[in-house]
């Protein structure tokens, strides 16, 4: 009797819904803007090697056609979201109907009762809070979608515009995202376990809980055998397929900072209309595999240091509940170096059983000795820890961040990590024609989008001195020439100055390329004494740094804010010879049409002689030989110089060989912050610098060998 009731409640709900159909319907917007949606061109952006890397455009996504998508994934979509998508005309009331009832029952809304088309309808229009009003527009735009559009144009749309998690949307985002690869390549296992995260991606998604991942998956599965897609034996087959993601993460965001950089100067230059709306193609100068060595670089360069500044604690914690312990064959395996959060299910002196992405391992001592220095967020100050166990810093149901160490037969060891708060920028040149080859503009865009690269103002410190080692040399001076090191006073009215060295001592007579080496500050502040200030400015600005430069003898020392593309970019000139070459990012652009707006050809202005720059190089050189760059020693030739300023604010480092240049930035958005004692360019900057020319290098190396 209670049924029947609830069923006659549910019938007159439905007609009071119809009934209202009409008063919503003014409001309901056209579907001529939803097919318009399909055929606005952005921007394209394509490296170096003229292969898409992204683009600009209002839409997310990368849109592909209905013909690209594989059967299987047309069966698995349709099984698990909407089964009798073929046969309704935008609602199915079957479906309303068994939702109302489950509403009714709960007195709230909790089901949608939504096919695909009202999914549709709701992403490209309406709003998504759960109200009477919202669903009754939903339903009439459902019914309105239908009329002017195919089934198949309406499921292409969908999985084109729906949301799959971190950041992708489409289906095409999305299979390179999780699986590195074209939709149309997807197998079905894999294309059942992207179905399945549509209902709610953060939940289902593999990167965060494997088991959640697979248990979806094989709910897929057993809808499309229910809908007589596959059969129970194939369902059986499909559900033990291993299934390997990508990494392609985080190197499909190494490109963010540069595709923002590139935005913004499109659209002041060509205006939002051009950029949004009219199909322009940028080529630039970007190398995709440079890129991702910058990246990856400066990711675990800010980790390190970040440790070197104590363990800041879990990120949280969680209740362990008996599903927790529950363990599954990783057929989608963390590889050796990824880093992921993990939930610490036991934990004791020397071990911690950790469980991440659905597997468990095992967290030993030994790979959290770090954290044995504590930090405290609040007052920013450290102690450490005697006798260090883990059972000091961990405890039952913590949330951490592991790295997969090592892999033997499905036995996982960790090494505890945590997410930096420091922040660094890098940039690469090629310094024979000022190509922009790689730019990283911080940790990750997805935790913050300031692009520190080419919009952080910062002290350079030492970096600044071979400007004025150059101006030394133009002006009659030598390498072999000596300074004596030693205390002295600058005085000027009241005031007076008295520079001092780093580590506080005065070697006496010194060469200029053993105090270029050791960073002496007051051999080079008497350099700018004897050569004039606005000597060193004027070549400075010559050389390409824009910024306001002091005239006073603290220009010796690095005293006026440059950007890291600005400073970067001005150490060309030592590395080509003395000529001075403008950045260049974009090759050409063209408009829809193939017609070339915009080109930029590598143009030089000579400001040192060839005979000075190979001195300088040749200085450099020795910083990394036997000199405060000694860690940015790569095992050949190069040259370079570090940077420190007031308090550890800023660590630098700029540096080459004949066919790249690269700088690093490290330092907090903060700027009264410091990174530490003893954090100098040397040791902070160096080797985030030589552990990204290394990679770099061999990659051009192994091009020439080719």
């Amino acid at each position: 009797m209670k049924k029947f009731f609830l069923i006659i409640i549910s019938i007159l709900l439905l007609g009071s819904i119809i009934g209202a159909y009409l008063a919503f319907a003014q409001n309901i917007p056209a579907i001529a803007d939803l097919k318009k949606s399909r055929k606005t061109e952005g921007t394209k952006i394509y490296a170096d090697d003229n292969s898409l890397i992204g683009e600009i455009k209002i839409d997310k996504g990368i849109y592909v056609t209905f013909n690209n998508f594989p059967q299987h994934l047309i069966n698995a979509v349709i099984a698990i979201e909407d089964s009798r998508f073929w046969t309704h005309k935008g609602l199915d009331y079957i479906g309303i109907a068994r939702a109302l009832i489950t509403d009714i029952i709960h007195a709230s809304v909790k089901q949608g009762g939504s096919t695909i088309t009202q999914q549709l309808a709701k992403i490209m229009f309406l709003s998504p809070e759960k109200t009477i009003t919202r669903k009754i527009k939903e339903a009439h735009l459902a019914i309105k979608i239908e009329k002017e559009l195919s089934k198949k144009e309406i499921l292409e749309l969908y999985l084109n515009k729906v949301y799959f998690g971190h950041g992708a949307y489409g289906i095409e985002m999305a299979s390179k995202l999780y699986f590195g690869k074209s939709v149309s390549q997807l197998t079905l296992p894999e294309s059942a376990l992207l179905a399945g995260l549509i209902k709610a991606p953060n939940t289902f998604s593999p990167y965060n809980n494997l088991v959640k991942a697979k248990e979806r998956q094989e709910v897929v599965l057993a809808r499309m055998e229910e809908e007589g897609y596959i059969t129970a034996s194939q369902r059986e087959y499909y559900k033990k397929q291993p299934i390997v993601l990508s990494t392609f993460r985080l190197d499909n965001e190494s490109n963010n900072y540069f595709i923002e950089y590139l935005r913004q100067y499109l659209e002041q230059k060509y205006g939002e209309e051009m950029v949004y709306r009219k199909g322009l193609k940028v080529y630039t100068t970007l190398d995709k595999q440079t890129q991702i060595f910058a990246q990856r670089a400066l990711r675990e360069g800010l980790r390190e240091i970040d440790k070197r500044k104590g363990w800041r604690g879990p990120i949280g914690n969680k209740e362990i509940k008996q599903e927790d312990y529950k363990e599954i064959t990783p057929s989608i395996s963390p590889k050796i170096g990824e880093i992921s959060t993990g939930t610490v299910l036991s934990v004791n002196a020397q071990e911690a059983i950790i469980k991440t992405r659905g597997i468990t391992g095992k967290l030993a001592l030994k790979d959290a000795l770090w954290a044995s220095n504590i930090l405290d967020p609040k007052t920013g100050k450290n102690r450490t820890l005697n006798n260090f166990k883990l059972t000091d810093i961990l405890k039952k149901g913590d949330i951490i961040y592991v790295r997969v160490k090592a892999v033997s037969k499905n036995s996982f060891s960790f090494s505890l990590e945590q997410e930096p708060e420091v922040e660094g920028a890098l940039i690469a040149l090629d310094p024979e024609t000022g190509y922009l080859k790689a730019l990283v503009g911080g940790f990750s865009f997805s935790k913050s989008d300031f692009n520190r690269a080419i919009l952080a103002k910062r002290q350079p410190g030492s970096a600044f001195k071979p400007f004025v080692y150059a101006v030394a040399l133009q002006n009659g001076f030598t390498p072999e020439s000596i300074i004596i090191d030693e205390p002295v006073t600058y005085r000027w009215g009241n005031e007076q100055w008295s520079p001092e060295n780093y580590d506080r001592k005065y070697n006496g007579p010194t060469t200029l390329r053993e105090a270029l080496a050791h960073s002496r500050n007051v051999v080079t502040v008497k350099l700018v004494d004897l050569i004039g200030i606005d000597t060193v400015r004027n070549f400075a600005i010559k050389s390409g740094i824009e910024s306001t430069m002091p005239r006073d003898l603290s220009i010796a020392l690095g005293s006026m804010s440059v950007t890291p593309l600005e400073l970067t970019a001005a150490y060309c000139v030592f590395a080509n010879g003395g000529k001075r070459l403008k950045p260049i990012a974009i090759r050409y652009i063209t408009d829809s049409q193939g017609t070339v707006l915009e080109e930029n050809i590598p143009q030089s202005e000579d400001v040192l002689s060839p005979e000075i720059a190979a001195q300088v190089t040749s200085m450099l050189t020795d910083v990394i030989l036997y000199g405060t760059g000694a860690r940015a020693n790569i095992g050949r030739t190069a040259a370079g110089k570090t940077g420190t300023t007031n308090d550890y604010k800023d660590a630098w480092f700029i540096g080459y060989t004949p066919h790249l240049i690269a700088g690093v930035w490290v330092g907090y958005d903060d700027m009264k912050k410091s990174l530490g004692q003893s954090e100098v360019g040397g040791r902070a900057a160096a080797p985030i610098w030589a552990n990204f020319m290394k990679n770099a290098l061999s990659q051009e190396q192994e091009f020439m060998n080719n």
